[in-house]
């Protein structure tokens, strides 16, 4: 692992300045919002359909970065290994620079939401990150680097909003987009000098193989569904929904609960942000070499559905703080485990574009979750959200029952040699 240390320190840095520049500007969203509403082509749209209200503008600016981001994903992963991971990076931070360029000096919604559009293609190279990172590393070794990595992207998370929030005190309204734009540049350059290719595609290419399109490694995880990569992939999709219908809904639920306001709510986020962090850098590692990815993942999953389950059932703050620690605790353990072990399942050729469609499926079951948990909270009750996204959770752990064979690297290779034959 010392040996892999350098690649992965930069991506990791990558991955924390990628974020920070996100994170700058995902947040004043609401308010740039509500001061273009009413401006340009969209505006009559949305109002043509009624959903020219202030929060429904947000929630389409939102998800209209979450759909760019999913249908991006598998097309950046394919350039990648079809080119190189380090080429389809670097396009994809440009194309954040630029979205960051056009939010910052946009007066209309129309160029609002051109932005995001923009900013989510860029920000579909996520899966090209995983990619980078699992070429970087030794299998055994995948769970853990991925764990670090996704610690270094929370960070970011963290501080995002903060050097946000000062940009546009210091330079006013043009000043987190510009920013984010600089940090987003500055990235690039920093990538683009410190990374080294990870993926030889020019011996991929002179070997034959083919890396199929990203429509038939989608319908192949739909239709094939049996196989260790679509299950893999299912899994993940299947417990970040579960995590995100969670997301959606706490803050209404803390409120309805345990009267928790705008003025407290933060600390709740905050309190999981630390716990997540700390559990990716320090503890995944040792957990990963003591029980394996196969039993954590489904370790993590047991405890992400006791954390969902035990909100609703909390009667007090203190055994409402460790039903919420549960959840931190189990996605650290379950999403860095999976896709360390998709990493094994799927051809070498094809990593890129496997880690694009896992986004992918994450990204629909990121807005499918929120929208069920919205209309279950409303219509259902305030606990059905959570205990739902319970079972659920404990149900997936069947698909993931026999996940030790995965990771013995026979079975790897022969799973690699049944997909590339399917080509």
């Amino acid at each position: 692992m010392k040996k892999d240390m350098g690649k992965l320190v930069v991506l990791m840095i990558t991955a924390f300045m990628d974020m920070v520049g996100i994170l700058m500007v995902v947040p004043l969203l609401p308010f740039y919002a509500k001061a273009m509403n009413g401006t340009g082509v969209m505006s009559r749209v949305l109002g043509a359909v009624g959903m020219s209200g202030d929060g429904a503008v947000v929630s389409l600016l939102i998800a209209t970065f979450a759909i760019a981001q999913l249908t991006s994903a598998p097309y950046w992963g394919r350039v990648s290994d079809r080119f190189g991971r380090r080429p389809a990076l670097m396009i994809g931070l440009a194309a954040s620079s630029i979205a960051y360029v056009i939010f910052a000096y946009t007066r209309s919604l129309d160029w609002l939401f051109i932005s995001r559009i923009v900013q989510g293609a860029g920000g579909g190279t996520v899966g090209v990150i995983q990619a980078y990172v699992a070429d970087a590393t030794k299998p055994q070794d995948r769970a853990k680097a991925l764990g670090w990595l996704s610690a270094a992207t929370n960070a970011g998370v963290a501080l995002g909003p903060v050097l946000g929030s000062a940009a546009a005190a210091a330079i006013g309204f043009k000043g987190p987009g510009l920013a984010a734009a600089l940090m987003s540049a500055v990235t690039m350059l920093f990538a683009y000098h410190y990374l080294t290719e990870s993926h030889d595609a020019a011996a991929v290419k002179a070997s034959g193989k083919v890396v199929r399109r990203s429509g038939e490694a989608i319908w192949r995880i739909v239709s094939h569904s049996a196989e260790p990569a679509s299950r893999l992939i299912w899994i993940y999709a299947i417990t970040m929904g579960a995590f995100q219908a969670m997301t959606t809904t706490l803050a209404l639920f803390l409120a309805l609960k345990f009267g928790v306001t705008e003025k407290t709510i933060g600390f709740f986020f905050t309190y999981v942000g630390v716990i997540s962090v700390i559990t990716r850098a320090l503890i995944l590692g040792k957990m990963v070499d003591h029980f394996g990815e196969a039993r954590l993942s489904r370790l993590g999953m047991v405890l992400l559905a006791c954390g969902l389950g035990g909100m609703p059932l909390a009667g007090s703050i203190p055994t409402l703080a460790i039903a919420v620690a549960l959840v931190p605790l189990g996605t650290a353990f379950t999403f860095p485990c999976v896709t360390g072990l998709l990493s094994r399942v799927v051809p070498q050729h094809e990593r890129g574009l496997y880690m694009g469609v896992q986004q992918t499926f994450g990204g629909v079951a990121r807005v499918a979750g929120p929208l069920y948990a919205g209309w279950a909270f409303d219509r259902l009750g305030p606990g059905i959200p959570f205990y739902t996204s319970a079972v659920i959770v404990l149900l997936t752990i069947l698909l993931g029952l026999d996940m030790e064979n995965y990771t013995k690297p026979a079975d790897a290779e022969a799973t690699s040699k049944e997909l590339a034959a399917s080509i």
